[in-house]
């Protein structure tokens, strides 16, 4: 089984001074701005980095539930964040590292048993997988 999820993005002029909108299948982005400014400056809009890590902390999250939930555990709420550094690499940038901190509230789950499946779900999301980044976890299980 496949399953094929689409983005767009639109580009106009050089890369200091020109501007885009990007727009995904589902209508939850509908030609957002992003540009250099976005990306380097903190203007308003978005960038690639920002979407990635939204993308990975609701990857891992649902990885997470799903690994639970095989383990007959069912969280009361998995709240997670994706911090995405940039950082300068050759003449380019690359994305280097990708923390991620969850905190997640499960009931009558074992403290050994619930570290080794977050860490499957780490390493098994599938955003995870495509992703050439070091990255880290930290977690509070409550």
């Amino acid at each position: 089984m496949t399953i094929q999820k689409k983005g767009q993005a639109h580009w106009e002029g050089d890369i200091k001074r020109g501007k885009g909108t990007v727009s995904t299948e589902s209508g939850a982005l509908s030609q957002q701005p992003y540009g250099f400014n976005t990306r380097f400056e903190g203007a308003a809009g978005t960038n690639p980095e920002e979407l990635i890590g939204a993308a990975h902390a609701a990857c891992f999250s649902m990885a997470l539930s799903l690994m639970l939930g095989e383990a007959g555990h069912t969280a009361e709420s998995i709240d997670t964040t994706a911090v995405v550094s940039l950082d300068k690499a050759g003449d380019g940038f690359a994305i280097t590292k990708i923390a991620l901190n969850s905190t997640v509230k499960v009931p009558g789950i074992e403290e050994a048993a619930f570290d080794e499946i977050i860490q499957k779900a780490k390493a098994g999301c599938p955003v995870s997988q495509v992703l050439n980044a070091d990255i880290s976890l930290e977690y509070t299980l409550n």
